[in-house]
């Protein structure tokens, strides 16, 4: 997707089944980060990460939403296990996911499958893609995106 294009517009619930939608955060930069699965290594370390700078991106007004396939039910566990405040959105069709271009072809020991692609928006207050992180490596991350957030 590139940049300054107007973010594709969703509608989906998070770990406490309350519905998230982009046009609802208009006015506010929106950080929406896919991570692969719920409770794995890499995923619970940058989600850890979001978590514990939540405090600064909410005073830079900004919104972090995780998101990932599996439902409602998966991304609760996750969040109540590790204290995650924020929206974790359910993406189980992984509509959203290839709606945002990281529902990708993955090989792993050889095998291949379809999964989401570790990548990050940072979507502007109005509601463009200001900027995108393919291959994100977790450390260091979030970050990163905050200082990005800071520049918009």
């Amino acid at each position: 997707m590139n940049l300054r294009k107007k973010a594709p517009a969703f509608s989906l619930n998070d770990q406490q089944g309350k519905t998230h939608r982009l046009a609802g955060y208009a006015g506010r930069p929106v950080i929406l980060y896919f991570y692969p699965k719920d409770d794995t290594p890499g995923c619970t370390k940058e989600a850890c990460a979001f978590r514990d700078n939540l405090p600064k991106f909410k005073a830079s007004k900004a919104v972090v939403l995780g998101a990932s396939i599996l439902d409602e039910a998966s991304k609760a566990r996750f969040a109540e296990k590790y204290d995650l405040t924020f929206p974790l959105l359910a993406d189980a069709e992984h509509e959203l996911a290839d709606q945002y271009g990281v529902w990708q072809k993955k090989s792993l020991y050889g095998r291949s499958f379809m999964g989401i692609v570790r990548t990050t928006y940072l979507i502007g207050a109005d509601g463009k893609v200001a900027r995108r992180w393919d291959n994100v490596k977790v450390d260091g991350h979030a970050e990163e995106v905050l200082e990005a957030v800071k520049d918009l």
